[in-house]
């Protein structure tokens, strides 16, 4: 079976360039320079999930065509990974369906704090129709969102609500990773593996057991946003090392900021088969005996 992985983003939080910095990388003319904050859309068995739906994520659904979802994985609360989902109510009156998010319980109570108008009851005509499923650390099955109710949007009262005529019988096995933010505060992240592509960002932690789940990969990802440590991302070193570990046929480093090098010049530091992540970035994998 065969598992596409386009990088949306492969910013940190602040993007490249950052508002205000004239540096050498937010001033680059090479377009791999130009990041916009960390997401990824995977394709699998007839699935389309998007991983994280920060404040770029219009800007990343135009760009890459984005018509159709199945689900969105969020990793954790931060606002660089949640920022964007109030424009997700696109594809509502698009696809005339509700969106399938899948996050832990956690993160479910910072979307109801932050995104309170999409939960009120009554509905607000236009709000966003969410549907959230709480996931943890365990694999579970994510399916086509055909078999969704139906929305029908009727001007001056909202989406009325309709059993689907047909549902699709796609559905995909993900596995979470569990990884750590801030290896002192435990702030809980998950990464996401489909198939053999992994994806991971926002972690300066992994508990050994959790490399169980990233045995025989052909790809994976992992975050890193300066050479020298940080509180709450892996440094350089840290991030070679869990390339080293995992033994992926390709590495990334995604959710990078502009204290790394431009991106010609980092690839250029990098030891075979470990690449920087740059926006539009498409990595494939095909396994045959999944």
């Amino acid at each position: 079976m065969k598992t596409r992985l386009t990088i949306l983003g492969s910013g940190t939080s602040s993007g490249i360039p950052m508002i205000g910095c004239t540096c050498p990388v937010c001033r680059s003319a090479d377009p791999r320079d130009k990041r916009l904050r960390a997401s990824a859309l995977i394709e699998r068995g007839g699935i389309t999930a998007l991983i994280d739906c920060g404040p770029d994520f219009r800007a990343q659904a135009i760009r890459a065509g984005i018509s159709h979802i199945d689900g969105i994985l969020l990793t954790h609360n931060h606002m660089d990974h949640t920022g964007g989902l109030d424009d997700t109510r696109a594809l509502n009156l698009c696809e005339k369906h509700p969106v399938n998010i899948y996050c832990e319980e956690y993160v479910e109570k910072s979307l109801r704090h932050t995104y309170a108008y999409a939960f009120e009851e009554p509905r607000y005509p236009g709000a966003p129709e969410w549907r959230v499923h709480r996931i943890g650390p365990e694999p579970f099955t994510l399916k086509s969102n055909s078999g969704d109710e139906v929305l029908e949007w009727e001007k001056g009262f909202g989406y009325r609500h309709y059993a689907p005529a047909s549902a699709s019988n796609a559905e995909v096995t993900v596995i979470p990773i569990r990884g750590w933010h801030h290896k002192e505060k435990k702030l809980p992240v998950l990464g996401f593996r489909f198939g053999n592509i992994a994806y991971l960002t926002d972690m300066n932690l992994i508990e050994d057991e959790e490399f169980e789940k990233l045995r025989d990969l052909d790809a994976v990802t992992i975050n890193c946003v300066k050479p020298g440590p940080h509180h709450a991302h892996f440094s350089l070193d840290e991030a070679l090392a869990f390339f080293e570990r995992v033994g992926a046929r390709r590495s990334y480093i995604t959710h990078i900021s502009h204290l790394l090098p431009a991106h010609a010049e980092f690839e250029k530091m990098l030891p075979e088969g470990v690449a920087p992540a740059w926006d539009g970035m498409v990595i494939e994998s095909d396994d045959n005996n999944v």
